[in-house]
C-alpha cells in the first residue's frame, strides 16, 4: 500500500508545485492522475521516488516513510518502486535484454552491476517478461533500432523485472499514437491485475484515463480537486479540474487531449527539474 499524506513542494523561488496532496493507492488497482500543464502530475510522481526532494508530508510504502530514508536505506526502497518514464530512460546503445536486465541493478553487487552480470533466475524472469510484453525475440536488438512503442514495452519490461511493489508511471502515451497508447495502458493495467501490482499513471488523455482506471485524481495548481471513480468524472468534474469553473461559468469542459504539450516540458529552476 502507497499512502502519500499531505505532500509538498515548495522551489526556492516561492513557487508551490504541490500543496498538501494526499493519496492511498493499492491493491490491483490503476489510478490515473490527470490535470493541466503545470498542475503538478510529474512533480508528485517524482517526489514520491524522490527523484525531486519534496518539501514536507510523509510518503509510506507498506509502513516505511520514504521520505525519512537515505543511503543504502533509500536505494533498497527504491527498488519496490518500478518507475516507468515518458521518455522511456533507456540506453540507446545498449542491446533490450541488458536495458531490461538493468532493473534489477539494485540487487547485485556493484562489480557484478558493472560487467552486467545476473543470475541465471534474472536472465529467464527477463526473457519471460519480454515474452509477456509483446517482445519475444527483440532481445538482442539495440534500443535505438525499436520503435517508440516498442521502446515503452521495454521500460515496462525493466521496471516489471524489478519486483516492485508499486508502479510508478510518468506520461507513458504522449509520444505514442492511439493505437499504440491503448496497448502500452493494456499492458500496464493487465500486470496490475495479474501481479497485484497497484499502478499510478500521470495522463494527459482523459478518454484514456476513463476507459483504463479504476480511479481518477485531478489536480489543479498542485492541489487535489477531484477523486473518484471514472463515472463520476462529469462535465461539472473536468471543468474543475482544467479551468478551475463549473460549465456554466466557463462553457464546455475539455476533454479527450487538454493540453498536447502536457509533461513534455521541462524548466530548470532553482537548480532542480520542474515538469507539469
Amino acid at each position: 500500500m502507497l499512502s502519500v499524506t499531505d505532500l509538498r513542494k515548495t522551489y526556492s523561488g516561492g513557487e508551490e508545485a504541490l500543496r498538501g496532496v494526499s493519496l492511498d493507492v493499492g491493491g490491483n488497482e490503476t489510478v490515473a492522475v490527470i490535470g493541466p500543464s503545470g498542475a503538478g502530475k510529474s512533480t508528485f510522481i517524482s517526489c514520491i521516488n524522490r527523484l525531486t526532494e519534496p518539501t514536507d508530508g510523509q510518503v509510506e510504502l507498506d509502513g516505511v516513510d520514504i521520505l525519512r530514508l537515505s543511503g543504502k536505506d533509500l536505494r533498497n526502497a527504491r527498488r519496490d518502486m518500478g518507475m516507468i518514464f515518458q521518455e522511456f530512460n533507456l540506453v540507446e546503445r545498449l542491446t533490450v535484454m541488458e536495458n531490461v536486465l538493468s532493473g534489477r541493478l539494485g540487487y547485485v553487487s556493484t562489480w557484478n552491476a558493472f560487467r552486467r552480470k545476473f543470475s541465471g533466475d534474472d536472465v529467464e524472469r527477463a526473457y519471460e517478461v519480454l515474452d509477456r510484453v509483446g517482445l519475444a525475440g527483440h532481445e538482442n536488438d539495440r534500443a535505438d533500432e525499436l520503435s517508440g512503442g516498442q521502446r515503452q514495452r521495454v521500460g515496462i519490461a525493466r521496471a516489471v523485472v524489478q519486483r516492485p511493489k508499486i508502479l510508478l508511471v510518468d506520461e507513458p502515451t504522449s509520444s505514442l499514437d492511439p493505437e499504440t497508447s491503448r496497448a502500452v495502458m493494456d499492458l500496464l493495467t493487465t500486470i496490475a491485475a495479474e501481479d497485484e501490482i497497484p499502478v499510478l499513471i500521470n495522463i494527459h488523455e482523459v478518454n484514456l484515463a476513463i476507459e483504463y482506471a479504476d480511479r481518477i485524481v485531478g489536480l489543479r495548481d498542485g492541489e487535489k480537486v477531484f477523486e473518484g471513480p471514472p463515472e463520476e468524472l462529469d462535465e461539472a468534474a473536468q471543468s474543475q479540474i482544467y479551468r478551475g469553473a463549473p460549465p456554466d461559468e466557463e462553457g464546455d469542459p475539455v476533454v479527450g487531449r487538454p493540453d498536447e504539450t502536457d509533461g513534455t516540458e521541462e524548466v530548470v529552476r532553482d537548480g532542480e527539474i520542474k515538469r507539469g
